[in-house]
């Protein structure tokens, strides 16, 4: 009966460290508002691009690299396969995409590039513990890759938000239509992008919607 009762109070007390860890693995709006994020210029059309570039669904995060311009230098998307709500886990997995995409800026003094998150979920734009959880491991990856945090927006069936800013809009959403990627403005000119196979692939700047 002893052992039984100490077995199972071990397992309480792993469960309880592991689940304080999770949640220390997560920022708060605040903190995430302090932190001096980068503003987005022209959010709808970095959201808009991405949209048509990756086409979205919900649990889909798509990951993107700015120049100083705010030009796409590179992005990936992947689906979440974590079950919990981890930082740790989304770290890595923001992580290992850059890296396939993108060189690191470790050996510059101050970041020159941006790294932006968008990412598709149900419910509205409210935070969550989850959206916590992704810009801690965006924070985390940026630092680990030599990026500049930047901007974590969210694409739900409301629309978009650039959470910590108030800024969003209704269009695109998750049941939007991903628009034409041919449908740049005449004046945008070619950009030499990565995608997540690492192919380079010239593209024009998506106009803003």
């Amino acid at each position: 009966m002893t052992f039984g009762f100490a077995s199972s109070a071990a397992t309480s007390m792993t469960h309880s460290a592991n689940s304080a860890s999770r949640l220390a693995r997560m920022l708060q709006p605040a903190e995430w508002a302090s932190a001096g994020i980068p503003l987005l210029r022209n959010p709808r059309e970095v959201v808009s691009g991405l949209h048509s570039r990756h086409r979205p669904t919900p649990t889909t995060a798509v990951v993107a690299v700015l120049d100083h311009e705010e030009r796409l230098a590179a992005s990936a998307s992947f689906t979440r396969r974590s079950a919990l709500a981890d930082g740790w886990e989304f770290r890595n997995a923001l992580l290992a995409h850059l890296r396939r995409v993108i060189p690191h800026d470790l050996r510059r003094r101050t970041p020159v590039r941006t790294a932006v998150l968008l990412y598709c979920r149900e419910g509205d734009e409210r935070w969550t513990e989850e959206d916590g959880a992704w810009m801690w491991g965006l924070r985390d990856a940026c630092t680990l890759h030599g990026l500049r945090c930047g901007a974590y927006i969210t694409l739900t069936r409301g629309g978009w938000q650039v959470l910590g800013e108030g800024r969003g809009g209704r269009q695109p959403n998750l049941t939007s239509t991903p628009g034409d990627l041919a449908e740049a403005s005449a004046a945008a000119e070619p950009l030499e992008l990565r995608t997540a196979s690492g192919a380079p692939e010239a593209l024009r700047r998506t106009a803003a919607r």
